[in-house]
């Protein structure tokens, strides 16, 4: 099965089947890694929220973690930290 083409897609860029991310590691692509500092960490979640991928992960008590075999190293969690727990780490 290839890629579809922009002709097979439906209108709207509807998603027919959610999670699909997850049937795919990523993680072999990031040039750099994200480090949490859980002294610094106050659970505000900012990053578990704005993680494009499913790759923070997060517990009953809001401790967050990171899946590095899905975490495609872009830094979206650093910037949106607003206490800068997380830093990239490069390879």
């Amino acid at each position: 099965m290839g890629i579809a083409s922009w002709k097979e897609i439906p209108l709207g860029g509807i998603i027919l089947e959610p999670r699909t991310s997850l049937k795919y590691k990523t993680g072999s692509w990031r040039s750099s890694t994200p480090k949490i500092d859980y002294n610094k960490c106050i659970r505000c979640l900012f990053c578990w929220i704005y993680c494009p991928e499913p790759a923070i992960t997060r517990d009953e008590e809001n401790n967050v973690t990171i899946d590095l075999d899905y975490c495609k190293g872009c830094g979206i969690c650093a910037n949106v930290c607003p206490v800068k727990a997380i830093t990239m780490e490069a390879l």
